[in-house]
């Protein structure tokens, strides 16, 4: 049955074309029409290229936010007996923080109701690197989800088809349409569903660098600062870490190659850039908690990795499986010694993508074995012949096309004073 519109989309349109205000019912109008269908993908393609160019301002931001977290559900854990509090990464490469953070904060007493996504891209995805794990399910319902945070403390799954329905619509045609850049959209697609997920705290992780979405720190600032006011007007405590993602996080880039990288972190081991950030995050959570708990204590003895053992149990993981291996391998070693110099992010991602542990349309299946370990980051001292990097793949062909991506950046050795590396935290934004 056709229904009598309160608005023509093609005039919205034309208002955020010519740099005017949308008003708050234009707002709703538009977020509810779309989420229905009687706003066509063209024309709000056209309206997000328009936001893109002329922006928002914040109230129109805090309101499209509101339309988008109305679209659908609202979830409560306010029964909950532990505080509960969430991390939100813009992601990177080497980005396996999320799956020793959350045991890790619970084992500190906080509930951590981790929604995550799935890669797209040269950016891994925490729910591709879970299900490396023999069983491990993604998808809980509510009542299983509210379960395990009472029982466990933390959970790791995917958001339900209530949750922000209109971001979800929304996101994949940003995707396709090059607008995925607009602040505005980009702060209201992390945090209508941050919100509408009813955590009491939420700590966001702004990546800048080569390999981050927002390589121009001030652009980084600029989307914290957005989403932190965002988040704290709708009543979530909301802090920012500006982090670095010039070089990968860690050593290990693909899916099952983090989950073990992640196990050794929780049983003591593992990188230190990892550890330290892994820590930092867990130290700004629990302080919006109320929790005054040092996280390193809960990693050293050993009671976080207890908390992930019991997490992945309750969502059907198979912590005694072995995780899965790739077929192929291929080990690049130095041509010259020195000190590396540089090491980029982006271009190590994009040839661990290539290996197959990514995706490049959202239907794609990801390799769970695929990605790329270094042996060396920058300012480590190398030998020629020593080995710099392993490239793991299950399709021997793709090792040419991911060499190909890193002969486009080449992995730079030098002496010790041309390092030149972020700091790891760059920045808060309270």
């Amino acid at each position: 049955m056709n229904r009598t519109e309160p608005f023509a989309a093609v005039d919205i349109i034309r208002a955020k074309r010519d740099h005017h205000e949308l008003t708050t019912d234009q707002i709703n109008w538009t977020i509810d029409a779309y989420t229905r269908g009687a706003i066509a993908d063209e024309q709000m393609a056209a309206l997000a290229m328009a936001i893109l160019l002329n922006g928002m301002n914040s109230r129109e931001i805090v309101e499209w936010t509101t339309a988008m977290i109305n679209s659908g559900e609202r979830m409560d854990f306010s029964d909950l007996s532990q505080p509960t509090v969430d991390k939100h990464s813009t992601g990177g490469v080497g980005d396996k923080i999320t799956l020793p953070l959350a045991p890790l904060v619970a084992a500190c007493g906080a509930a951590v109701p981790q929604l995550s996504g799935r890669g797209l891209g040269h950016t891994g995805g925490t729910l591709d690197k879970m299900e490396s794990i023999k069983g491990w399910r993604a998808d809980l319902t509510n009542k299983e989800m509210h379960q395990i945070l009472q029982d466990v403390g933390a959970v790791i799954c995917a958001a339900g088809p209530g949750l922000a329905p209109a971001d979800k619509k929304l996101y994949a045609l940003r995707d396709v349409t090059g607008t995925v850049e607009a602040i505005p959209l980009i702060a209201s697609s992390i945090m209508s569903k941050k919100i509408a997920e009813g955590a009491g705290g939420l700590v966001l992780d702004v990546k800048t660098g080569n390999g981050a979405f927002m390589w121009d720190p001030d652009k980084a600032r600029e989307l914290a600062r957005t989403m932190v006011n965002l988040g704290n007007d709708a009543g979530v405590k909301t802090t920012a870490l500006i982090t670095a993602m010039d070089v990968p996080l860690g050593l290990a880039v693909g899916n099952a190659l983090e989950v073990q990288e992640s196990i050794e972190i929780l049983q003591g081991g593992g990188p230190a850039d990892v550890r330290e950030l892994t820590l930092t995050l867990a130290r700004e959570m629990l302080e919006l908690a109320g929790i005054d708990t040092d996280p390193a204590e809960k990693i050293d003895n050993g009671q976080a990795f207890d908390v992930w053992q019991r997490m992945v149990a309750a969502q059907g993981g198979d912590n005694n499986a072995p995780l899965p291996t790739a077929s192929f391998s291929h080990t690049v070693t130095a041509t010259e010694s020195g000190t590396i110099t540089t090491m980029n992010a982006l271009a190590i991602g994009i040839a661990a993508w290539r290996l197959g542990a990514g995706r490049a349309r959202k239907e794609d299946q990801v390799s769970e074995g695929a990605g790329i370990m270094l042996h060396k980051k920058p300012g480590d001292q190398i030998t020629a012949g020593e080995p710099l990097l392993t490239m793991f793949t299950d399709e021997e062909p793709r090792f040419e096309l991911a060499q190909q991506a890193l002969d486009q950046t080449p992995i730079t050795i030098g002496s010790a004073n041309e390092v030149n590396r972020l700091p790891l935290i760059i920045d808060k934004i309270t």
